[in-house]
């Protein structure tokens, strides 16, 4: 099982730096799957290898997507 989950995560990282690489206005939506993707990667990873290596991929999401997610709180908290 951990083989096509490694295949997933590696892929899931390439299409992140992919996205990345597109202009802001393009990234909204591709950039949206792929953080609800990550966020279920890190689930199945958690259960697949254990805490410690969903904690890595949590870490590496927070990461990629640090500035949408620090937008969104701030949006959720009332402060635009």
């Amino acid at each position: 099982m951990t083989g096509w989950l490694g295949v997933a995560a590696c892929l899931w990282v390439l299409a992140a730096v992919g996205v990345s690489m597109l202009p802001m206005r393009w990234q909204y939506l591709p950039g949206s799957v792929l953080l609800v993707a990550g966020i279920v990667l890190a689930g199945l990873l958690a259960r697949a290898l254990g805490p410690l290596a969903a904690l890595a991929a949590a870490l590496a999401i927070a990461s990629m997507f640090r500035r949408p997610l620090v937008a969104l709180a701030r949006r959720l908290a009332g402060r635009a």
